[in-house]
């Protein structure tokens, strides 16, 4: 294959690991959402705004409460996404990241999605799972960015790509209808995510999180991406997806008609 050096490392390391971690493409652009949140959070909340950042989202949990958050959250992301440039400005946050690993024709989420995570909150719970078995295509990738320092329970695990096998047998052996299998802390890896960086994962490995034992709230933002042109499941584009790279040749290519022979 004729991928640069960079290029070369950068997907060794995601096979290996099943995710990578960066600083974000465009922290102009981090700045930008961050400040959305803010505003919007300030109102709605009567926080005042010149607190440092990240004191307004990891202590949110002294202003709203675990009942009160789900109706909160759904409300931050209604109107975040109703902000015109908002999805570009978090696809700018990973932009070389997902060319290397997905390339530069590519389909994004139509709507970006926030998880708030208040400590000792249950009802933010993610059991395991992967999202290839609630029908995602396997040719997505998933881009988290956090507003705050995520680390520990305050963060998302992962299942290690060597350790797959063992947990997915695990699941389908004790899951029901009542009883959501979680694994056991030492075999999901916490990802350590700083303000300032970008995680990009394989959604297909098992993933979720625990209960948040930390003192502080979890802030998170994701969205899927996927090149065009490859398999759809169940989220289809034109629905799920929208494109937001598509290349002039593949316009051009989408729209000929062959001349009918006369």
């Amino acid at each position: 294959m004729f991928l640069t050096h960079a290029d070369e490392e950068i997907s060794n390391q995601f096979l290996s690991q099943g995710y990578i971690i960066r600083p974000v493409a465009d922290f102009e652009a981090l700045k930008q959402i961050t400040n959305y949140f803010i505003n919007i959070i300030s109102d709605n909340l009567k926080i005042k705004s010149d607190l440092k950042h990240q004191d307004i989202f990891n202590k949110i949990h002294q202003n709203i409460s675990a009942k009160e958050i789900n109706n909160f959250r759904m409300n931050l992301i209604g109107k975040v996404n109703s902000i015109q440039e908002f999805r570009q400005l978090f696809y700018k946050t990973a932009t070389p990241y997902l060319e290397s690993l997905v390339g530069n024709e590519l389909a994004m989420q139509v709507c970006i999605n926030l998880n708030i995570q208040l400590p000792g909150d249950d009802s933010s719970l993610l059991p395991i799972h992967s999202d290839i078995w609630s029908g995602d295509s396997p040719f997505e990738i998933v881009v988290w960015l956090p507003l705050v320092d995520c680390f520990k329970t305050k963060s998302m695990y992962i299942i290690s790509p060597k350790n797959v096998k063992e947990v997915q047998e695990n699941y389908l052996n004790n899951y029901d209808d009542k009883i959501s299998y979680h694994p056991t802390k030492d075999k999901v890896k916490f990802l350590k995510v700083n303000y300032g960086e970008v995680l990009l994962f394989n959604q297909a490995l098992p993933h979720g999180n625990f209960i948040n034992e930390e003192s502080e709230t979890r802030f998170s933002l994701n969205a899927r991406f996927k090149n065009i042109f490859t398999p759809y499941r169940d989220k289809k584009l034109g629905e799920f997806f929208q494109p937001i790279s598509l290349r002039v040749v593949s316009k051009i290519g989408l729209e000929y008609k062959f001349p009918k022979i006369l």
